[in-house]
C-alpha cells in the first residue's frame, strides 16, 4: 500500500534530481542541462500544456541567477574552508568557516526548494504523480501507469 508523501517530501522526490535523473532514461547527451519540462516525451506523457511549460521555464529562469550566485558563493566559501583545514588552522577559525559554508548552503537550498515548490504548483496532482513515477523509472512506474500507482 502506497502512502501519500508530505508536500515537502513530494517536492524533493519529484524534483530532487529532476534536471538530471530523467535524462539518462531518455538517452540525452547533456544531462546537466536537461529540462524535463521542455522534452516532448515528458510533455506528452504528463500532458503538459504549453502554458505550463512556459510558466515552469519562467520560474526556472527567474531563480537561475540566484542559484548561480549562491553556488558561486558556496564554492568560494568551501575553498576557503579547505585551505583552512589544509593549513591546520585552529578549531575556532575552522568552526567559523564551517558556519559560513553551511549558512551559504542553507540559502542555496532554500532558493532551490522554493523554486521547486513554485514549479510543483504549476502541475496538477496527476502530473505530479506521473513525474514522480517517471523519475523513479521502471516499466510499471512510467507516467502512463500513474493512475494504477495512485490506487495502490
Amino acid at each position: 500500500m502506497c502512502k501519500p508523501h508530505s508536500p515537502v517530501r513530494t517536492v524533493l522526490l519529484l524534483f530532487g534530481a529532476s534536471l538530471l535523473s530523467a535524462a539518462p532514461l531518455l538517452g540525452l547527451q547533456d544531462s546537466a542541462r536537461f529540462k524535463w519540462w521542455q522534452n516532448e516525451i515528458v510533455q506528452r506523457k504528463l500532458g503538459l500544456a504549453a502554458d505550463q511549460t512556459r510558466r515552469i521555464e519562467e520560474i526556472f529562469q527567474g531563480a537561475l541567477p540566484d542559484l548561480r550566485r549562491g553556488k558561486q558563493q558556496l564554492d568560494v566559501l568551501e575553498g576557503e574552508l579547505s585551505r583552512l583545514v589544509e593549513k591546520s588552522a585552529d578549531d575556532t577559525a575552522v568552526a567559523q568557516q564551517v558556519d559560513r559554508v553551511e549558512a551559504a548552503r542553507a540559502v542555496l537550498n532554500k532558493t532551490r526548494t522554493l523554486m521547486l515548490l513554485r514549479i510543483r504548483r504549476v502541475l496538477n496532482p496527476d502530473q505530479r504523480v506521473g513525474l514522480d513515477a517517471f523519475h523513479k523509472g521502471g516499466p510499471d512506474r512510467r507516467p502512463e501507469h500513474a493512475d494504477r500507482q495512485k490506487r495502490h
